[in-house]
């Protein structure tokens, strides 16, 4: 069965605001990596100076859900509030991660399609057609465990 967990986007203050939040719920960040830590791809642009400290992904376990997080890219400007979130849902199964994506997509906008990606997981991003971010994660790694 699918998971959902909390995905908060921040302006440059992401690390910042997770260590606010693991110094009031505890924990430790299974992950968290920089912009400047992603492999170069084909396609994409080159990460900024500026952008290379950002926060690209950090996860706080918070009793049985997840707190994640990433700083926006400054080339797409600040976030505007509302869109500074995401519900992110995490299948059992590439098969499940394509029935709620396309279910859930229906009608809305696709920002980043199901693939495969750099970190090992099937994931991908769009708005639902009532302006909602959603993220679908399937993570084959996290199933061997």
């Amino acid at each position: 069965m699918a998971t959902v967990n909390p995905y908060l986007l921040f302006n440059g203050n992401c690390e910042e605001a997770f260590l606010f939040y693991k110094s009031v719920f505890g924990g430790e960040f299974p992950y968290i990596g920089k912009f400047k830590e992603m492999p170069k791809e084909e396609g994409c642009d080159e990460v900024t100076a500026e952008d290379a400290e950002r926060i690209m992904h950090v996860s706080l376990p918070i009793g049985n859900t997840i707190l994640m997080g990433s700083d926006s890219s400054t080339r797409f400007g600040d976030l505007p509030f509302g869109e500074n979130f995401s519900v992110s849902i995490n299948t059992d199964s590439t098969e499940e991660a394509d029935r709620i994506f396309n279910g859930l997509s229906a009608g809305g906008k696709i920002e980043m399609p199901l693939n495969k990606t750099f970190w090992g997981a099937y994931f991908g991003m769009f708005k639902d057609k009532f302006g909602i971010n959603w993220m679908v994660n399937f993570d084959e790694n996290m199933q061997n465990k």
